[in-house]
């Protein structure tokens, strides 16, 4: 789907060009290190859910989304088997913030919805840490709500882990 936004051309189409994976994990490292410090940790989590998402094991929902703007990668969110049989998970949102504004992250949430609901879908979930209040606002206005919450330390941080759910 093509949109024009603030004269921008964006568009968000399925994961699978050359770089598409690679992005993926090097955005998230870089982004995500400089906006909260996050170590080297965080990227390594991204690259296991990524090489996860490219091994397909078992049944379920799998699929992801890039999100570009005038060309150039800005996004991405992806669609998981989720924990229990019949929901989804929403993994590794992200938009780069040259590009917020735009409306990418709600675009990508709604890809990944769509997608749950078609694949049959009853619930999904996501995990998420409460430092991300722009992505958690995203969550709420689609219906997420928090079921869980856990103090960690990764990524070199102190942490509250959220696991937020909603129904399709």
């Amino acid at each position: 789907m093509v949109l024009m936004a603030a004269e921008h051309e964006v568009v968000v189409r399925p994961l699978g060009r050359p770089g598409d994976l690679g992005w993926v994990v090097m955005a998230h490292g870089e982004l995500y290190e400089r906006e909260f410090g996050w170590d080297a940790d965080f990227e390594a989590l991204v690259a296991r859910i990524v090489a996860d998402h490219t091994r397909a094991p078992g049944a379920g929902p799998r699929a992801a989304w890039i999100a570009e703007v005038d060309g150039v990668r800005a996004g991405c969110v992806f669609c998981a088997p989720g924990d229990e049989e019949g929901t989804a998970k929403l993994r590794l949102l992200l938009v780069d913030p040259a590009a917020r504004g735009l409306g990418l992250g709600t675009r990508l949430v709604e890809e990944c919805l769509r997608f749950a609901r078609e694949a049959g879908c009853a619930a999904i979930t996501l995990w998420t840490n409460d430092v991300l209040k722009t992505a958690r606002r995203i969550y709420e206005a689609h219906g997420f709500e928090l079921v869980a919450a856990q103090a960690h330390h990764s990524f070199g941080h102190d942490l509250v882990g959220q696991t937020w759910r909603r129904a399709l």
